[in-house]
């Protein structure tokens, strides 16, 4: 019989010195089946990063500058505040590279990241929920003082937006190397995304529209009103205009020190607001039916990839951030109504024939 039509794969060329090396040229995926016909729609998986979320990029940056720079010493302790995937990404490269880590997190996050963290060798100190991601960010800076430990500074880092302009927005310029890239969208966490792949895309691919997100009872950008900061550019207070929302990792109580860098440069054209229940209802949607399993930002960020996509000029190419898993989000919203014995017809299914029935 012929194999010649058949699937098959020969490998990647190269053997891996360490995890670490795994990390980014993440795929660009077309979406077939909920995607207008009128327009090219792609998504750009993170969650194929070995820690499989965007935020491996951050950390193996981090990490590696200090260590250029002579800011992190060898077996030095890290700290960081963290909602649980730049946490998950730094315990990665913690782990591969010989440092201790150290991770603050509010309580309100989920159960699997706490756990991933632990695995990974990590210790965990939760923060009250009620403080705060400005809490758990104090909580960091105030270990770090007292123990003499190297804080990462994820919301103020030049290394978070620098490893975005050398390699997701490098990725991005590849992946539609002579093709049209209409629209680019994002969510922002730290910031470091949109602000590293817009120095490229407002220089290379100036036609492209960037558009950005934040949760609609969250709008920390769409209220106008600017971020308290102290003395080294970190939040001075929470902001104002922060409610909680269920699209974790996805805008903090804070502006970010990171993303002031594409608001003050106007680097993107349109902001629109998202409800958290559409994230939910679209990272669903993306996994039933086109087989993406994407986490409740990704969900975020594609619904308003959807939106975009209704009303674009036909034979418009969309490119949309898909930061994580879904498989991060067990324990909230995302997975509720997901039946853990079986379904009213999941059990007519079982009864169809005699054998083999739980009782």
């Amino acid at each position: 019989m012929s194999t010649s039509s058949s699937r098959a794969t020969q490998g990647l060329g190269r053997l891996y010195d360490s995890v670490v090396d795994t990390i980014g040229n993440t795929p660009s995926i077309r979406v077939n089946n909920l995607a207008p016909e009128h327009v090219e729609l792609y998504v750009k998986a993170e969650y194929f990063n070995p820690a499989a979320s965007v935020k491996d990029r951050l950390a193996i940056s981090i990490i590696e500058e200090a260590e250029r720079s002579g800011a992190l010493k060898p077996g030095q302790t890290v700290v960081e505040a963290t909602s649980g995937n730049t946490g998950i990404g730094l315990a990665m490269v913690c782990a591969a590279k010989g440092y201790p880590l150290v991770i603050t997190m509010a309580d309100s996050f989920s159960i699997e990241r706490r756990k991933l963290m632990r695995f990974l060798g990590a210790k965990l100190v939760l923060t009250p929920r009620a403080e705060k991601g400005f809490g758990m960010y104090q909580k960091a800076k105030e270990l770090a003082e007292a123990n003499g430990w190297f804080l990462a500074r994820q919301f103020e880092t030049d290394a978070n937006a620098l490893v975005h302009e050398n390699t997701t927005g490098r990725e991005i310029l590849g992946d539609f190397e002579g093709k049209r890239l209409d629209y680019w969208i994002t969510g922002y966490g730290t910031g470091g995304t949109i602000s590293g792949v817009t120095r490229l895309l407002r220089k290379e691919r100036p036609d492209t529209k960037v558009v950005l997100s934040e949760p609609a009872n969250a709008q920390l950008l769409g209220s106008g009103v600017a971020q308290e900061r102290d003395e080294n550019n970190a939040p001075a207070a929470s902001h104002s205009a922060f409610e909680p929302h269920p699209i974790q990792g996805w805008t903090p109580d804070f502006i970010p020190y990171v993303l002031q860098e594409a608001v003050d440069k106007g680097n993107y054209d349109e902001l629109i607001p998202v409800p958290g229940p559409e994230g939910i209802a679209w990272s669903q949607k993306l996994a039933a039916q086109e087989g993406i399993i994407t986490g409740i930002s990704g969900g975020s960020t594609f619904a308003v990839a959807m939106q975009i996509a209704e009303k674009a000029e036909p034979g418009s190419v969309i490119l949309c951030m898909l930061p994580d898993t879904g498989e991060r989000y067990l324990s909230t919203p995302l997975f509720a109504d997901i039946e853990e014995y079986m379904t009213e017809e999941e059990i007519t299914l079982s009864k169809s024939t005699p054998g083999f029935q739980m009782e």
